[in-house]
């Protein structure tokens, strides 16, 4: 018997229907023998998301729970990470595969079978509802942008202007994408592909900003390892940042905890102040306190 039978006691329906969520988490390691599965409703397809293998009958069964529950589902399906390119196989109904969801309201682009990653990191969703509160009227750097979630909520929260940051051109050109499927004018928002730790001069030119966003990724061959590199960004802040401005770092490395950011401000940017801790939603329960961490600082 798999533990994947003992989901359904634990999973989380979706409120409200229309908007995307995750279901079910186990990466946080709160349920017993669940650490390697999540569950999102990414509307109309419920993502399963393995980091180990589980029977095939294990998995169908739980498909047609899911199926039972969310009466909107057109499409369940898989996706295996714990194998090399991530792929992803349909176990119940259409294939789905280029879509958009709602989240807070706001539009954004999914991509399935094409990469690792979705295009929308669900986690960060309470993280995007505070820059659009937090935006009006600020001049945004948002580095490490991906495909822009924290610029589509800046600009829906009325940011003068947003600069967005990243090593993907193809990632920015989702992002483009996305503002345009929010009816969202592209006149104040840039796109630019940089190595970050390169471009400090050019941030310097285009500053300064009032808001800085910044959510790396914990490791990436020959480009980023946080542990290393967040100090670098921070101990430059005065170089593009304005006399008061805000930080919302981010953090989703398991290794290191909140104080690793708490300390290097401390260390590096004394000046700011902790004034936020953003949790995830609710359903990322972390018995383990190595989850995604969100500090916002204010100078």
């Amino acid at each position: 018997m798999t533990a994947l039978n003992n989901i359904p006691q634990y999973l989380q329906l979706p409120q409200p229907p229309e908007q995307a969520q995750r279901l079910f988490h186990g990466r946080g390691h709160a349920y017993p023998d669940l650490h390697h599965v999540t569950i999102d409703w990414l509307p109309p397809v419920a993502l399963i998301t393995l980091f180990a293998t589980e029977p095939t009958n294990a998995i169908e069964n739980l498909a047609d729970y899911l199926q039972s529950v969310l009466p909107s589902c057109r499409s369940i399906q898989v996706q295996h990470r714990h194998q090399l390119s991530g792929p992803i196989e349909l176990i119940r109904g259409d294939v789905v595969e280029q879509f958009t969801i709602l989240e807070n309201n706001l539009h954004f682009n999914i991509s399935l079978g094409k990469a690792r990653n979705t295009g929308l990191f669900l986690d960060m969703a309470k993280g995007r509802d505070w820059v659009q509160q937090h935006s009006e009227n600020k001049r945004v750097l948002n580095l490490f942008a991906y495909t822009c979630g924290f610029s589509v909520a800046a600009i829906a929260g009325n940011a003068k202007s947003v600069l967005n940051v990243d090593m993907s051109s193809a990632a920015l050109n989702v992002g483009r994408e996305n503002h345009r499927l929010n009816e969202q004018p592209l006149q104040q928002v840039r796109f630019e592909k940089l190595n970050i730790f390169n471009s400090f001069g050019r941030f310097k030119k285009r500053g300064p900003f009032d808001l800085l966003i910044c959510d790396p990724p914990t490791l990436q061959k020959g480009s980023v390892d946080i542990a290393k590199d967040y100090p670098k960004i921070l101990r430059r802040l005065d170089q593009f940042m304005a006399a008061q401005s805000t930080l919302l770092l981010c953090l989703n490395a398991p290794d290191l905890d909140r104080q690793f950011l708490i300390q290097n401000m401390a260390e590096l940017a004394p000046d700011y102040q902790l004034i936020d801790d953003i949790k995830p939603p609710a359903v990322y329960i972390d018995a383990e306190n190595k989850g995604l961490k969100v500090l916002c600082f204010q100078r």
